[in-house]
């Protein structure tokens, strides 16, 4: 067997510019637009160095107008670009909804027209950014037709899904998780991959309960499948990694196996994916299930400012495995 040479350990903010600098060199279509990404390198710096690598035409700092420049894309991209749009953070990403919602999701459907075009948006909390830094706007777009969602966990899975959603036809929102930027790092394969958009990622094995989640959560549920073991309940951790289009078949296949499942997710609880998942399971599982379905989230509120509001709001280790153990006991 061959073995692949793997790079030193990369955060998963590192991964993220590597993706966009090698589909840039890859692909002279491939350009960025978004607010401070030229000369300043970007809020969190993930675009440092490409606008001298590049040039300003394919790095281009845009005003403070989010319709406007997700507009823009859009034609770009109907003309054959593949341009990736920048959000400074998800939150702002509501100032854009017609463009995205209206024109990207629906061109498509109206013509056979493509959009291929990647929006990034940071989202998620942990980073004591308040109301307008820290949401997760998943669900709104979920409710979409005509989207990709993505929304990775890992090093690897953040370089391999944008790298993935550039080279995709289709418009794609590329939600990437601000707490984990700095805070993970794991090797990555030297040369080239891909992540495949719509195929989520068993990160750990069990047989008793099943926990679905995605993004920074992942992690969280990994820390509770830990501290559980020694319990002896084995719990497996599936991160959906694509939320649209969902790995129903993944999902299905491990709630069969386990009969027994925790949705867990940081966005707000009602009208979240969770909520789709259950229903879901309840079509689908019904006939498997040992014990109700589980949904762990924050509550109907905006996040918190507050550091020990926000540590409350948040979804944490102790409710997940406070949770399973509940469950367990069916």
């Amino acid at each position: 067997m061959t073995t692949v040479a793997a790079s030193a350990d990369v955060s998963y903010l590192e991964a993220i510019s590597q993706a966009l600098d090698e589909e840039m060199a890859r692909d002279g279509r491939v350009f960025l637009m978004g607010e401070d990404i030229g000369a300043y390198g970007g809020a969190f710096k993930i675009t440092e160095g490409l606008l001298q690598k590049y040039g300003e035409w394919r790095v281009l700092d845009t005003p403070l107008a989010e319709s406007g420049f997700v507009g823009a894309a859009i034609g770009a991209a109907m003309m054959g670009l593949r341009p990736v749009v920048e959000m400074q953070f998800a939150d702002f990403i509501s100032c854009a909804f017609d463009q995205i919602t209206e024109v990207a999701a629906k061109n498509h459907y109206r013509w056979g027209a493509a959009v291929p075009m990647v929006i990034r948006a940071p989202f998620g909390g942990g980073v004591h950014g308040g109301p307008f830094h820290s949401e997760c706007p998943e669900g709104w777009f979920f409710h979409s037709p005509g989207l990709k969602l993505v929304a990775p966990s890992t090093p690897y899975d953040a370089k391999g899904l944008l790298k993935a959603a550039i080279r995709d036809p289709n418009p794609v929102i590329y939600f990437e998780h601000k707490f984990l930027y700095r805070r993970i790092k794991s090797p990555l394969p030297r040369e080239d991959y891909i992540v495949p958009i719509g195929k989520a990622d068993r990160k750990r094995t069990g047989n008793d309960i099943s926990v679905i989640t995605y993004g920074a959560m992942v992690h969280l549920a990994l820390e509770a499948a830990q501290v559980l073991a020694p319990e002896g309940i084995d719990v497996e951790v599936i991160d959906l990694r694509t939320l649209i289009p969902l790995d129903k078949d993944m999902v299905y296949e491990s709630v069969r196996k386990t009969g027994k499942a925790i949705l867990l997710h940081e966005d707000n609880k009602t009208g979240g994916i969770g909520a789709e998942i259950a229903a879901l399971l309840a079509e689908e599982c019904f006939d498997c299930l040992d014990g109700p379905i589980v949904r762990i989230a924050p509550p109907d509120t905006p996040v918190p400012f507050s550091t020990p509001l926000e540590e409350f709001f948040l979804p944490k280790t102790a409710e997940i495995v406070e949770a399973a153990r509940t469950l367990a006991a069916y």
